[in-house]
């Protein structure tokens, strides 16, 4: 006769959660592989029925055609200028945006975080009309600060949200700390909570680049021009209206997906972490 324990019930709980993960990762991982084996081959094996799941003659050839004939070498350094200044700026405002939340006696705290909250889940589509007659009348259609000025308003209101709630988390002793020794507000708020906020500000950065960088609606709105194309809306017009090289696209997906991929791989620890912490805090 089997006896149940406690531990036991909790040992199946944890192998059921385990496989449960292992399920979501296997899910999302597959495509990524499929589009690695499918920008390795030639046209005639991509559209082959039965699909083969890898290359039987691997090829580069349409990594050469994405960087020789398609510019996509180009498009990717626009989408890394457009992505770093975004994403620099965003984490500038949003320290001293939740630092200032957190720490200063403001009035309307909680309206103000659920107008954060708000904003940060308000879709981009229906300011596209305005922001592009205002673009217009200033002149920034294409052009770097006509993508990164809107990035950075859209993506703002959920990083404040998040280094708010982190910085909620430090102990407002080691401010008092840094004024006994005749620190002011900005020397501490430099030198005494930003090296504490790097998981908060790493979890920022990490959302902000991958939010710009993906971002195609706005770019494809603003950048008319060849000159300032993004890597996104580079690769959506590989297309001609004859032909879809399916190789070439998935290559140059390959290319637009290693800097997210080495950014989750770099900072899968601080990113969690951040994220952990702004939870419990929020």
């Amino acid at each position: 006769m089997s006896r149940h324990t406690p531990r036991t019930g909790v040992r199946r709980y944890v192998n059921a959660v385990n496989l449960g993960g292992l399920l979501i990762a296997v899910c999302a991982t597959l495509p990524l592989l499929w589009m690695a084996s499918a920008s390795l081959k030639g046209p005639g094996e991509i559209s082959a029925t039965p699909p083969t799941p890898l290359p039987k003659d691997p090829t580069l050839g349409n990594y050469e055609t994405a960087f020789a004939r398609n510019g996509i070498g180009h498009y990717f350094l626009n989408s890394v200028v457009v992505a770093c200044l975004s994403t620099l700026l965003i984490l500038s405002l949003a320290f001293f945006a939740g630092y200032a939340l957190a720490r200063l006696p403001l009035r309307g705290r909680g309206a103000v975080m659920t107008a954060l909250l708000m904003l940060s889940v308000f879709p981009p589509i229906a300011l596209l009309v305005p922001l592009f007659l205002m673009e217009r009348q200033a002149g920034l259609l294409n052009s770097y600060p006509g993508l990164v000025i809107p990035y950075v308003a859209l993506n703002l209101p959920f990083a404040v949200w998040i280094m708010r709630n982190y910085l909620s988390g430090i102990p407002g002793e080691l401010e008092e700390a840094a004024v006994i020794d005749g620190a002011g507000p900005l020397r501490t708020a430099l030198t005494v909570i930003l090296p504490l906020a790097r998981p908060g500000l790493f979890t920022v950065g990490v959302f902000s680049f991958t939010a710009t960088w993906s971002e195609f609606l706005l770019a494809l709105t603003f950048n008319g021009s060849d000159d300032r194309r993004t890597v996104s809306v580079g690769i959506a017009l590989f297309t001609s209206q004859y032909q879809v090289p399916y190789g070439v696209i998935f290559a140059g997906a390959m290319v637009a997906t290693v800097p997210i991929a080495l950014l989750v791989l770099i900072f899968r620890r601080s990113v969690v972490s951040g994220m952990t912490t702004g939870a419990v805090k929020g």
